[in-house]
């Protein structure tokens, strides 16, 4: 393996459209959605680790969640799983990645990835972004992973990009991004077949991140930049603790991406999806005669079709007469929702705070 090689897992959201199975003291990248064994960011992990050593792989989460993370990845270095003190969104998590990166290997290139997708295709995963890291040693442009869109969808960003290639055969230069776009939109942008959708996936050289950041969050550059002496050392947490909550609230998407000029978008089928919902979910589980899509140990259906049903622990669920629907049976929390107001999930969760109390969301 290359040994300027680096990953960072970004683990730090709370994935409440998944809820009663996500909540903020155990959000969905730290469970098996899928009912494979291994949760989605150890599928991540699992991943990049073919990539670069673990040694070089770092993890961004908040506080709450670093023992969650030691369980589950065990192989991490404790050193490179850093604690976000406030949630700041993805601009200064990256920045404080990079920076603590930089100043181990200057170096360095990254691969920037959510810990909560799924990835199927994950050989053709690992060449792209093996051609993008290769590129990027030798390049300061601003690489992310588009995926080649299979359906006019509303709840993901496009990236807009030239004809042509760029700095590769398989890279083009991109034009414009749009974040989440009406329907009526979304099939323009299918039917142009210039766009892709946005998977958050980028990947650049540490030294090309700090140019940018220096040029468009200059702010955010200078909190970090201030403290590479501190980085990688018994006094980084204390710093991170004193500077990060000060860090404008901002995504690396909006800041960065949507200004710089060079920026460039590698098109990709991976069978890819960001597992955003349930209804996302479905497309990706095995389904029964009815079509229903079923996690759980013991689950029994009688005329019920086309069902999302997922049931935690040895418990036995029989259900009748029931079509479309999501049901969602935790040790806490107990869903029922038809599948097309899925949108209304949030609502029901901030009503459930509000009136039950945090300890159920």
């Amino acid at each position: 393996m290359n040994s300027n090689f680096f990953s960072v897992i970004l683990a730090g959201g709370v994935g409440s459209r998944f809820w009663p199975a996500s909540t903020q003291a155990h959000p969905k990248q730290f469970h098996d959605i899928l009912g494979t064994g291994r949760t989605l960011i150890q599928q991540t992990f699992d991943r990049v680790k073919r990539i670069c050593p673990a040694d070089n792989i770092l993890i961004s989460t908040s506080a709450d969640y670093i023992k969650e993370v030691k369980t589950q990845l065990p192989e991490i270095p404790p050193s490179n799983i850093m604690a976000e003190p406030a949630r700041r969104n993805t601009a200064p998590a990256i920045a404080y990645a990079v920076y603590k990166i930089f100043a181990k290997n200057p170096d360095a290139s990254v691969l920037i990835c959510p810990s909560d997708h799924l990835i199927l295709k994950e050989a053709e995963f690992e060449r792209i972004a093996r051609l993008g890291l290769s590129l990027s040693q030798t390049s300061d442009v601003l690489l992310t992973i588009g995926i080649k869109p299979t359906r006019p969808d509303t709840g993901y960003g496009y990236i807009q990009y030239l004809p042509g290639p760029s700095i590769h055969p398989e890279i083009r230069k991109v034009k414009t991004f749009t974040e989440k776009p009406s329907i009526e939109l979304a099939k323009m942008f299918l039917d142009s077949g210039d766009f892709l959708w946005n998977a958050g996936i980028f990947i650049w050289s540490v030294n090309a991140c700090r140019k940018v950041f220096e040029k468009y969050l200059p702010e955010i550059h200078q909190s970090f930049e201030r403290g590479l002496q501190y980085f990688n050392t018994n006094e980084e947490m204390g710093y991170i603790a004193k500077v990060y909550p000060s860090c404008e609230n901002q995504s690396v998407d909006y800041g960065i991406m949507e200004k710089a000029e060079n920026v460039h978008v590698i098109p990709a089928d991976l069978s890819w999806s960001d597992l955003g919902t349930w209804g996302s979910l479905y497309e990706h589980l095995p389904w029964d005669d009815c079509g229903n899509a079923k996690v759980g140990k013991h689950i029994f259906t009688y005329e019920t079709c086309k069902n999302i049903i997922r049931i935690e622990g040895n418990k036995v669920a029989v259900i009748d007469g029931l079509n479309d629907f999501i049901i969602v049976d935790t040790q806490h929390a107990l869903l029922i929702c038809r599948r097309e107001n899925e949108q209304l999930i949030k609502n029901f969760v901030n009503e459930v705070k509000i009136k039950a109390g945090d300890q159920f969301v």
